[in-house]
């Protein structure tokens, strides 16, 4: 298949891609540099309200270390997306510290602290935000925008070929190679949302954030994403942090749960030690 679809890259380029080296996905030793179970992300009595009056966030205290699997549930409004993006600086906190990828900030992180943060990490959203007329290969180096000269990384037929290489080993990752020259909105919604993985995987992340990643799609589209997504983490040693209000997904693709209610924090179990009985509590 890897044959096939450079000779249809090359009609189309005008050049090859060559035999694609499997190294998108460094071992965990070679992508984080910290200690296997030091922490990735330290929250430390973290407090969140938009209008300076009610609370979203009440007192948060949470260590992820690196390579864990952490899901995040929670009725709507406890909490749980604001505290995912709390913890990359796309939300302001009101009180508290956060410590990500080494990154250690009150309030917000600095513009510099901020262009570390996404260097280092990978995002996937319930919507795919793929750009639909372009070409499944583009949209996955459009995950190196914002890297040096990333300007070349709007379409695949400018984009350096190091970057071209790496977005056919993401596809690789998530078996969609041979679907790298069609377009993004000829193909199915788990699909798609297989594409945004292989984008977020293309900067060789240290942690992956997922916000509700499979709540758009069917349920055996769902279950499927979501079994690739966690296997593929563990694989390779990223931190993953991703919310969910499938429970089933939050037990069975994550080493650890954590469980937000009225803006703190309800439980914070092993996936194994999850009973009914404690989601049943969380959701009454």
């Amino acid at each position: 298949m890897l044959q096939t679809t450079n000779n249809v890259a090359d009609r189309f380029e005008g050049r090859a891609f060559g035999r694609v080296p499997q190294t998108l996905l460094r071992p965990a030793e070679n992508m984080i540099n910290s200690a296997p179970g030091s922490a990735m992300i330290r929250v430390e009595s973290v407090d969140k309200a938009y209008d300076g009056r009610n609370f979203i966030l009440k007192g948060i205290s949470l260590n992820i270390p690196h390579g864990e699997r952490v899901a995040l549930i929670g009725a709507n409004g406890s909490g749980k997306t604001t505290l995912l993006k709390s913890l990359i600086g796309l939300h302001a906190i009101s009180g508290g510290v956060i410590e990500t990828l080494g990154e250690r900030f009150s309030s917000r992180p600095s513009p510099e602290q901020l262009r570390r943060l996404r260097r280092g990490t990978g995002f996937v959203f319930q919507r795919h935000c793929l750009v639909r007329r372009r070409t499944v290969l583009s949209n996955v180096v459009h995950g190196m925008l914002g890297a040096p000269g990333s300007w070349r990384g709007f379409c695949q037929t400018t984009a350096q070929e190091d970057w071209r290489q790496r977005a056919m080993e993401a596809l690789d990752e998530v078996n969609l190679k041979h679907k790298a020259l069609e377009r993004a909105d000829a193909l199915s919604g788990g699909q798609q949302q297989r594409v945004a993985i292989a984008r977020a995987l293309i900067r060789r992340p240290k942690l992956l954030i997922a916000d509700e990643p499979s709540a758009s799609l069917d349920p055996a589209s769902g279950r499927d994403v979501m079994e690739l997504f966690s296997s593929l983490c563990r694989q390779h040693g990223i931190t993953l942090v991703y919310t969910s209000h499938d429970m089933e997904h939050a037990a069975e693709f994550s080493d650890r749960v954590v469980a937000l209610k009225d803006g703190k924090i309800h439980f914070d179990r092993s996936s194994a030690d999850v009973s009914v009985q404690m989601l049943g509590k969380l959701f009454a």
